[in-house]
């Protein structure tokens, strides 16, 4: 009998580094493969991405409506409550054998917690990461606590996940499983991107995008708007901005978003989404990837494709040298533009590494499911290090 694995998924930027592990499970004669989509793959103001997934060949098995009108602390709150009632019950039909889930959002950890209280296993991808300036850094480790099987990216990931108490035995090292899709995928040439969407690029070209800093309260907008100063100075230079997460204040941040478009639509466009397969497209023709995503930290050094890290959001995670941390202000900004183009630091990234690998993760992942018994995962002991 094939053993059910339930993957769940709540954003485009974790659908896009989860979807090779979805296209393997799906093809292997081993496993059932279901899927829930929630969070902002089903809100409009997000770009209705569980569509992606479905013209992808997935079938969603439960779609878990749970964002309410409301980027306050009260709403997410809320938000939260509701998913964690909502998975409950999904996972009472479905019935899966292993919940796999990655990374850091406020969703995912309802949806674990329920499966804690359900005593169903869960695989966790992407812990043992640091962002020590979002709340996800909380979320992240709690998950850590609450899963019996953890794949990390990185060495140094994979010992702080052990330090957290995990038996090594349960903890696999396999890389950044988002990075299969650069080889795997039939990347567009820049004529087809450009008329994907529907915009030439100029001479210079950037992508953005600015979620909102958690952590500190009230300074996602006007860090917002520093980064807006800055960009408007730049001369001959196409701006993409993708929208924010659904995160605290994310809406004040869209908002910004579309005003400035509204205003500069000569050399301004937005997307709610890019889906991954464009956005990964996109990233071989930008000078640069701006804002406080992980994408410029994980996925740009693959392209050798410099990155402007602005704030605290991503502090502490592995970085590449192509990427430039900066203050939120605009002159910080402005000084890391002009690094970029420093005909010194343009040639280093030619021998830029991504410490986050070089592919082939998710089969590594595939193979370890196949080789577990999820039955014997549920009874965990914390692991002391003495």
């Amino acid at each position: 009998m094939k053993r059910k694995v339930l993957v769940i998924t709540g954003t485009r930027a974790e659908y896009g580094l989860l979807s090779n592990v979805l296209r393997l499970l799906k093809e292997d004669d081993e496993f059932e493969l279901q899927l829930i989509a929630t969070g902002m793959h089903l809100s409009p103001d997000y770009g209705y991405t569980y569509k992606e997934i479905e013209d992808d060949g997935f079938k969603i098995d439960k779609k878990i409506e749970i964002l309410l009108s409301s980027d306050s602390s009260i709403g997410v709150s809320k938000a939260m409550g509701l998913a964690q009632i909502s998975f409950a019950e999904a996972f009472e039909e479905l019935q899966p054998d292993l919940i796999l889930v990655l990374g850091d959002r406020y969703e995912i950890l309802s949806a674990v917690t329920s499966a804690m209280i359900a005593r169903i296993p869960v695989a966790h991808l992407n812990g043992g990461e640091k962002t020590e300036g979002a709340i996800d850094e909380s979320i992240r480790h709690s998950l850590t606590k609450m899963s019996h099987l953890h794949f990390t990216a990185t060495e140094e990931y994979y010992q702080r996940v052990i330090q957290l108490g995990e038996n090594p035995n349960r903890v696999f090292n396999v890389g950044e499983v988002g990075l299969d899709n650069i080889t795997r995928l039939n990347l567009m040439s820049k004529s087809e991107f450009e008329d994907s969407i529907n915009f030439k690029l100029k001479q210079k070209a950037i992508i953005i995008t600015f979620h909102p800093v958690t952590l500190e309260k009230g300074e996602s907008v006007r860090q917002f708007n520093e980064l807006l100063l800055a960009v408007d100075e730049l001369e001959d230079t196409s701006i993409i901005i993708t929208h924010s997460n659904s995160d605290m204040e994310g809406r004040q941040i869209i908002e910004l978003i579309n005003k400035y478009v509204s205003e500069n639509s000569d050399k301004a466009i937005s997307f709610p989404s890019l889906g991954y397969r464009r956005y990964l497209s996109a990233l071989q023709y930008m000078d640069a990837v701006v804002g406080n995503s992980s994408s410029g930290i994980v996925e740009a050094p693959s392209f050798k494709t410099p990155t402007i890290n602005i704030g605290s959001r991503q502090k502490g995670r592995i970085q590449a040298n192509s990427i430039i941390n900066t203050e939120a202000t605009k002159e910080s900004i402005l000084e890391a533009f002009n690094s970029i183009y420093d005909i010194k630091f343009q040639e280093n990234l030619k021998s830029i590494v991504n410490p986050y690998g070089q592919g082939e993760s998710s089969q590594r992942l595939i193979d370890v499911l196949k080789q577990t018994d999820f039955k014997n995962l549920i009874d965990k002991k914390f692991f002391d290090l003495n």
